[in-house]
C-alpha cells in the first residue's frame, strides 16, 4: 500500500465488515421473499428460472468495468455508492406487477450487487495486508451472518403477514444507517487506485482455475439462494412459516464455517479445505434430494452451508494476492467466471424442474458441486 493510513487496522476491519453485513442482509432479504413474489405474480418454475436469469446478467454486465473503476478511482467511492443503491432496489422488486418488471428490477439488483462485491473484497484484501495474516474468511463470515439474519427476519415477516414492501423498506432504512456510520472508516482511495490501469488485463492460468473452482461452488450457492424456499414449499411441503428454514440452516452453517475458515486453512492447507468442501456440498445436496423430509432436508442444507463456506473467501484471497494483476482486476476476473454459476444455475434448475422435477434439478447441481474438489487438486499452495 502506498497510502498514509491514519486509522488503526482494527477500525478499517470493522468498517469493511459493515459493508459485508449490508450486502448479505440485502441479498438474503430478497431471497427470503422469492416464494411470495412468485405466488404474487403467478409464475411457473420455468418462468421463475428465466426471470432469475436477470440478476446474474446484471452482475456480469458490471464485471468488465468494476475492476477498472476500482483500479482507476479506488474502491472507497464505489463501495459507498453501490451500498446505497443495492438495498434501495429491493423497493423496486417489491412493487413489480409483472414478470417483465421483475426482470428489469433484478438486472439492476445484480448490477449493484456486483459493484458492492468487488469493492468490498478489494477493501478486504487491503485490510488483510495490514494484518499480515489470513482474515478473508471472517469478512465473508459477516456476510453469512447477515444472510442468516436476513433469512430469519424474512421468515418472521412472512409468518406475521408483513408485505415485501414494508419488509424491504425496513431493510433499506437499517442498511442506510449502517453505511453512513461506516463509510468514513473505509480504506482511502489511493491504496488501490492507479489512473494508468488498462481496462482489461488477460488473466493467467491460476486465476482461471480459481474462477472455475468458484464457479462450481457458486452454482450450488445460487441454487440454495434462489430455489431452497421453493424446494421446501413444493417438494418438502413445509408449512408457510418454514419454507425459509432450509436457507436459514444453509446460511447459519456457512457463517460458522467461515469464522472457522482461517484457522482451518492454517491447520490443513488451502487445497485440503477446498477438496473437502466439494464433497460436503455434494453430500448435502444428495441428502436433500433423497430424503425430502423437513428434518433431513434441513440437515442436508447444513452440510451444503459448511461445504460452501470457505470456497469463495479462499479463492478471492488467493486471487487478491496475485502479483500479475491489480487486486481489483484479479477479483473481477475470478468473479466473472464464478458468477457464470449464478447465471446458469437458476434457469437450469427451472427448466429441468419444468421438464422433470425439482429433485432432478438439485441432483444435477450436486454433481456440478463436486467439481470444486476435482479442480482444487490443481491449486498451487
Amino acid at each position: 500500500m502506498n497510502a498514509s493510513l491514519t486509522l488503526s487496522a482494527r477500525a478499517y476491519r470493522i468498517a469493511v465488515s459493515v459493508f459485508f453485513f449490508v450486502a448479505g442482509l440485502t441479498f438474503a432479504s430478497w431471497a427470503s421473499r422469492i416464494p411470495d413474489i412468485k405466488t404474487k405474480l403467478q409464475l411457473s418454475e420455468a418462468v421463475l428460472g428465466g426471470v432469475l436469469f436477470a440478476l446474474p446478467v446484471g452482475q456480469l454486465v458490471s464485471l468488465p468495468i468494476s475492476g477498472w473503476l476500482i483500479s482507476r478511482f479506488g474502491s472507497r467511492q464505489l463501495i459507498i455508492g453501490a451500498a446505497i443503491l443495492y438495498p434501495l432496489t429491493l423497493i423496486l422488486l417489491s412493487i413489480t406487477a409483472s414478470a417483465l418488471q421483475l426482470v428489469f428490477a433484478l438486472f439492476f439488483f445484480g448490477l449493484w450487487a456486483n459493484l458492492v462485491n468487488i469493492a468490498m473484497n478489494t477493501q478486504a484484501v487491503g485490510v488483510e495486508k495490514l494484518y499480515g495474516r489470513s482474515i478473508m474468511a471472517s469478512f465473508h463470515g459477516l456476510w453469512s451472518i447477515a444472510c442468516f439474519s436476513g433469512a430469519a427476519i424474512g421468515g418472521l415477516f412472512v409468518s406475521a403477514g408483513i408485505t415485501p414492501l414494508i419488509h424491504f423498506s425496513i431493510i433499506c432504512l437499517l442498511t442506510a444507517l449502517l453505511v453512513f456510520g461506516a463509510y468514513k472508516y473505509t480504506l482511502p482511495n489511493n491504496f488501490d487506485a492507479n489512473s494508468s490501469q488498462p481496462l482489461f488485463v488477460k488473466p493467467d492460468k491460476q486465476i482461471l482455475l480459481l474462477g472455475l473452482i468458484a464457479f462450481c461452488c457458486m452454482i450450488c450457492e445460487g441454487a440454495m439462494a434462489d430455489w431452497s424456499g421453493v424446494y421446501f414449499q413444493k417438494v418438502v411441503q413445509a408449512r408457510a412459516a418454514f419454507t425459509a428454514i432450509g436457507y436459514v440452516a444453509f446460511t447459519g452453517a456457512m457463517a460458522v464455517g467461515r469464522f472457522l475458515g482461517d484457522w482451518m486453512v492454517t491447520k490443513f492447507g488451502v487445497k485440503r479445505i477446498l477438496q473437502v468442501s466439494g464433497v460436503l456440498i455434494t453430500t448435502g445436496l444428495m441428502i436433500v434430494v433423497l430424503f425430502p423430509v423437513i428434518y433431513t432436508a434441513t440437515t442436508g442444507c447444513l452440510l451444503i452451508g459448511v461445504g460452501v463456506s470457505c470456497v469463495v473467501p479462499l479463492v478471492f484471497g488467493l486471487a487478491g494476492k496475485t502479483a500479475k494483476m491489480p487486486p481489483g482486476l484479479a477479483l473481477a476476473a475470478v468473479s466473472s467466471i464464478s458468477f457464470l454459476g449464478f447465471l446458469l444455475g437458476p434457469p437450469l434448475i427451472g427448466f429441468v424442474a419444468q421438464a422433470a422435477s425439482l429433485r432432478w434439478s438439485f441432483t444435477i447441481i450436486a454433481f456440478l458441486g463436486l467439481g470444486t474438489s476435482i479442480l482444487a487438486g490443481k491449486v498451487k499452495s
